[in-house]
């Protein structure tokens, strides 16, 4: 009997060891650490730091036409970007051109904004601003990339046009979103957007992401979006 419960004590200590240290739970994002800290706050602090290169070269044209339909569903960007973030979409016609919806609410300001096509209520926002990723490593990349990442839904965001518009190309050191409750979300999902495109942050950006996400343990990382290469028609544009 003596022998016989030495050995269930030894397959129980077995078990502990190969199950009890490793444990993970697995979300959208894909595995987590469990405990404190969050999957975002554990790449955020994974980005590499680098100084900002010089804006040289920089131009819009850099990143592609605007709005290209990388995805091959025969509707431009922008307008997949409105259907997935406004409610009450209305069409001008099919199921692609969007005339109208709800910004409810307007995740920057926290209000509800109105989108009616043609005026400027409303913007789509580059998470990571082109000219910022430019400057972060953008600038050594092919065009396939940079068209990839001009036109990735991970990296785009339906918003009021007032508080995007004072972002202009700033990053998460020099710009947050006035709606204090969202700013746990964007700086993840800025997060995200460089480290699936393997862009770097400057020290004081990369300091500004974890004093935001310290306050909220458990802030999972954004997944999904398109590849990171377009598809080669677009390289020529």
């Amino acid at each position: 009997m003596a022998r016989l419960r030495s050995g269930v004590a030894l397959a129980a200590l077995l078990v502990l060891t190969i199950s009890g240290c490793t444990e993970e739970t697995t979300g959208s994002a894909g595995p987590q650490e469990s405990g404190a800290g969050g999957a975002a706050l554990t790449a955020a602090d994974s980005l590499t730091v680098k100084g900002r290169a010089p804006k040289t070269g920089y131009s819009r044209e850099r990143f592609g036409s605007a709005w290209a339909d990388t995805d091959s569903n025969s509707c431009d960007t922008r307008d997949d970007i409105l259907k997935r973030d406004l409610k009450d979409v209305k069409f001008t016609s099919g199921k692609c051109r969007v005339r109208s919806g709800l910004l409810d609410p307007d995740p920057y300001s926290g209000k509800n904004v109105t989108f009616t096509r043609g005026r400027s209520e409303v913007d789509i926002d580059h998470l990571i601003a082109l000219s910022d990723a430019w400057q972060k490593g953008a600038k050594y990349w092919d065009a396939g990339k940079r068209i990839a990442l001009a036109n990735d839904p991970l990296n785009l965001l339906a918003v009021g046009a007032t508080p995007n518009r004072s972002k202009g190309d700033g990053d998460t050191a020099t710009w947050l979103p006035p709606n204090k409750a969202y700013r746990c979300t964007y700086v993840a999902a800025q997060v995200a957007v460089k480290k699936k495109y393997g862009l770097w942050v400057t020290a004081a950006e990369k300091a500004a992401m974890k004093k935001v996400l310290i306050t909220c343990p458990g802030q999972r990382l954004p997944s999904g979006g398109n590849p990171t290469q377009a598809p080669k028609r677009f390289h020529a544009n």
